[in-house]
């Protein structure tokens, strides 16, 4: 939850500081010069990264998966539901090219779009044939049940990312537009009242993960996600007639729930196979970019108050499947490097 949330918080401080660096560089070149700037500072920090960070906790045991290439699941049935849970993230970038294409902006020609479109079906393939390398044993042998773990978790909490951070990363992109047209406000006034929505991270995302570790991993998410739902149902009903420091405290209210909506996803990430931490955040994280071009491609057709609507509905969707999510509670089996097994506690 604190790293997150200062990931998110670091891109609202971002857009403000960033204007200003061009600003401060001059020239029609300023913010090529304010952007190559960060990628300085970004460079820099990578070796302060690499020479202090340690892959676990002082005292902990870093296990990495046994197979690489692919998530490894332990039944039949989870081998076809990875599969299918790995198409709406091929599904996402095709939506990208389709809205880059001649279709739509007209950016990128046919052939490209084409090319884009084969090159996504191709990579969809290999990436089944690598799920199909590291997973086939389960089709001629019983995974031991102390090594079993349900692939429904990783889809519910895909799920849930998609609603709290696919829902951030798009309203944080029509946020400024939507209040200056509504409360008649300058770009920089819209921007800076915009940018609350993001600056909830550094207090947000934190709460939601201690929340959860504190009250109850399953009841916060299901509780957080209801707060999402009814705060972009409230952010629905915002029009010209409401005082403009009414329409900024319901955001960043709804922000709140959104951001620690995220805190606790990531709170039950860890504990859904120890050695498989990075590719369960990996595939979760990818799904909150599939929820923001989701929601983002909704916004291209329809109004502001209409797509808030959407996103409360598609939360009550994610609301139902948390329900069926299991509370992690009692130990998980890892196999250390000489052939011992290894309890952990994850209640």
């Amino acid at each position: 939850g604190i790293y997150g949330g200062w990931g998110n918080f670091g891109s609202a401080a971002s857009a403000m500081l960033l204007p200003s660096l061009a600003l401060m560089y001059g020239g029609e070149n300023g913010w090529r010069y304010a952007i190559a700037t960060t990628g300085a500072v970004a460079l820099l920090y990578s070796f302060v990264y690499f020479k202090l960070a340690r892959n676990t906790p002082k005292g902990s045991t870093y296990f990495k998966p046994k197979k690489t290439g692919a998530m490894e699941v332990t039944s039949k049935g989870d081998f076809f539901f990875y599969l299918l849970m790995n198409i709406p993230m091929y599904a996402a970038l095709a939506v990208l090219a389709w809205k880059l294409g001649p279709a739509n902006l007209n950016i990128i020609g046919a052939v490209p779009t084409d090319s884009i479109y084969l090159g996504l079906l191709a990579l969809y393939i290999y990436q089944t044939s690598q799920v199909w390398r590291i997973n086939k044993h389960v089709f001629s042998e019983e995974v031991a049940e102390i090594h079993r773990y349900k692939f429904k978790q990783v889809a519910i909490l895909d799920l849930a990312y998609f609603v709290t951070f696919g829902s951030e990363l798009a309203v944080v992109s029509m946020l400024p537009l939507f209040f200056k047209d509504t409360f008649d406000l300058s770009l920089v006034q819209a921007g800076l009242l915009a940018s609350g929505f993001a600056f909830m991270n550094l207090v947000a995302r934190p709460f939601g993960g201690l929340f959860s570790d504190k009250f109850g991993r399953k009841k916060m998410l299901s509780i957080l996600i209801t707060g999402l739902a009814v705060g972009y149902l409230i952010l629905g009903q915002i029009t010209s007639g409401w005082p403009v420091f009414l329409a900024v405290i319901a955001t960043m209210a709804c922000s709140f729930f959104v951001q620690a909506g995220e805190g606790a996803v990531f709170a039950i990430v860890p504990l859904v196979k120890r050695r498989m931490t990075g590719q369960v955040a990996g595939m979760a994280g990818a799904y909150g970019n599939v929820g923001a071009v989701t929601f983002l491609t909704v916004f291209s057709f329809v109004s502001p108050q209409v797509f808030f609507m959407v996103i409360a509905g598609a939360a009550l969707v994610a609301l139902i499947a948390v329900q069926f999510l299991d509370e992690p509670k009692g130990h998980t089996a890892e196999v250390m490097e000489d052939g011992t097994v290894q309890m952990i506690e994850v209640s």
